[in-house]
């Protein structure tokens, strides 16, 4: 069986840079279109419960055609290397960018927004096999922990710049923010070319079973580690849609708001490496159990404001959640790479864009849809039915682990 070589037998730091600074160019390009989309679908700063529904369909589009595709990018991305299909994500990307700079069409746009979708996949993929690719089994949790912290740090950063766009910029001129993003993109695969041109790359496997791929990366125990994030991307993906709009409900102007989640960018990058650094030492489930239960807690809060409003107590209790919550990524992302074979790495890589698209997907349906017929109420349901889902599915992988291996670190404490 093809074991992980450690990175200095691959040159790992160029190509991991490559992936790294892609990975934030990307994040961030999609983090401004985020912010902007409802306004520039509706011209409008602020949404009716009845507008809701609509644009949230629309969005919704990016997660469906990421995750009716994303095992092909995969299978693609074993089969002829995981850069080819990385760098060919990012220009199909940029050029959907680019396309929707010129039409307000909603049915173009939703059109865009799957093709979008498509790209986004193939990109998160390739990506993630790359990092397992050159990373060593003794600091996956870190270096995933940096991959996390790209990724999830672009999308906040770039979810506020685009709010502050939204809020300084005429909503006529709001394109402007797409053409931005294709640019960004556009940066990011010129950086990662520059940086991996005469490097040695893994260029795929020459023989490949499609159905074994797939059946391997469809694992019990690979699945117990995948399917929790489709709850936890259910909150994320709403979250970072209807935020803007819900902060302007309450009175928080844009570029406040800006401030305050650029600010949350910054804790991402100082914390990620650290919390995958901790999987690395104390094990991943251990590293797992707690984010879940930070997640479960960010889900209590964020109840607790809609129905009594934002107080200083309940934002430090959310606050505190969420830094808790953040040790789930790294170190489930190094599990996850701990179980797949090279031969189906980015295959296996893909299950984790699945689940996270799957789960955007129902959380913008799911939530605008209760939203706009029960109001509050529709948020308390669907917060409990997230929390409910993680805790069982939590409770399976430590019932999975204890039953089969004792439940210790995952490689060996340092």
């Amino acid at each position: 069986m093809p074991t992980s070589p450690e990175p200095s037998s691959l040159h790992a730091g160029r190509p991991l840079l490559a992936v790294f600074s892609a990975t934030f160019f990307v994040r961030f390009a999609f983090g401004i279109t985020v912010a902007v989309l409802e306004t520039y679908i509706t011209g409008k700063a602020s949404l009716t419960q009845q507008a809701v529904g609509a644009v949230g369909a629309v969005a919704a589009l990016s997660p469906v055609g990421e995750f009716s595709t994303v095992l092909l990018s995969g299978v693609a991305a074993d089969r002829y290397g995981r850069f080819s299909v990385l760098f060919s994500g990012i220009a199909t990307a940029a050029c959907v960018f680019v396309f929707i700079a010129f039409t307000r069409d909603i049915f173009v746009l939703a059109g865009a927004n799957l093709v979008y979708g498509v790209a986004s996949g193939a990109i998160l993929a390739a990506s993630l096999a790359i990092v397992a690719d050159h990373s060593g089994s003794g600091e996956r949790g870190f270096e995933m922990g940096r991959f996390d912290a790209m990724n999830l740090s672009g999308w906040i950063t770039g979810f506020a710049f685009g709010l502050a766009l939204e809020g300084t910029v005429a909503t006529s001129s709001l394109r402007l923010a797409f053409l931005f993003g294709a640019a960004l993109l556009a940066g990011g695969l010129g950086f990662a070319a520059l940086l991996v041109r005469g490097q040695p790359v893994r260029h795929g496997q020459k023989t490949l079973v499609v159905s074994e791929v797939v059946r391997q990366a469809f694992r019990r125990n690979v699945l117990l580690v995948t399917l929790p994030w489709l709850t936890i991307y259910m909150l994320i993906g709403t979250a970072l849609f209807f935020l803007g709009s819900a902060s302007r409900g309450i009175g928080i102007p844009s570029t406040e708001l800006a401030a305050l989640i650029g600010g949350g960018g910054l804790v991402l990058v100082l914390t990620q490496p650290y919390f995958g650094r901790l999987a690395d030492r104390f094990g991943r489930t251990r590293l797992m159990t707690v984010g879940a239960t930070g997640f479960g807690l960010v889900m209590t809060f964020a109840s607790l404001i809609v129905a009594f409003g934002p107080s200083i107590p309940l934002l430090a209790g959310i606050g505190v959640s969420i830094l808790l919550a953040l040790m789930y990524g790294p170190a489930a992302l190094a599990a996850l790479a701990d179980l797949s074979l090279e031969m189906n790495r980015a295959t296996t890589m893909a299950i984790y864009s699945l689940t996270i698209s799957v789960g955007m997907l129902v959380g913008l349906l799911a939530a605008s849809q209760l939203y706009a017929v029960l109001g509050n109420l529709g948020l308390y349901i669907f917060f409990g039915a997230i929390a409910t889902g993680l805790a069982v599915l939590t409770a399976a992988r430590l019932m999975e682990r204890g039953g089969t291996e004792p439940a210790i670190a995952t490689t060996p404490a340092r």
